[in-house]
């Protein structure tokens, strides 16, 4: 395991512990050139999500990482919001946006890793 997929599945773990719910972590390295990871869970609120965001950012700073961008999906926020790492991209989503855009599928080509046991 490399020392970025070990940083990915802590963020992971993280969020399952902040309770983000249904938490993926992808491998799309073989899949694209742009990142190696994502990490998708579905908040319940745009509370949570700004909690969830907020236990990412302060990851980010412990563990020498930087955030590229972050883009919100919807006007107010609310929906999705995308924390773009470089090498690891975090999707907070609201159920709705997750179903909608349903990820997993889009990229069902990637590497679904186990973080809870890896």
């Amino acid at each position: 395991m490399n020392e970025i997929e070990t940083k990915a599945l802590e963020i992971a773990r993280l969020l399952q512990d902040g309770k983000g719910k249904d938490v993926c972590v992808l491998d799309i390295s073989e899949l694209n050139s742009w990142t190696d990871y994502f990490i998708i869970a579905t908040v319940n609120s745009s509370s949570h999500q700004q909690g969830l965001y907020k236990d990412v950012k302060e990851y980010i700073k412990d563990h020498a990482l930087e955030i590229h961008t972050v883009h919100r999906k919807t006007s107010d926020g609310d929906d999705w919001n995308l924390i773009d790492l470089g090498p690891i991209v975090v999707h907070l989503m609201s159920e709705a946006a997750r179903n909608f855009y349903d990820l997993e599928k889009l990229w069902f080509a990637g590497r679904k890793i186990d973080f809870k046991t890896a």
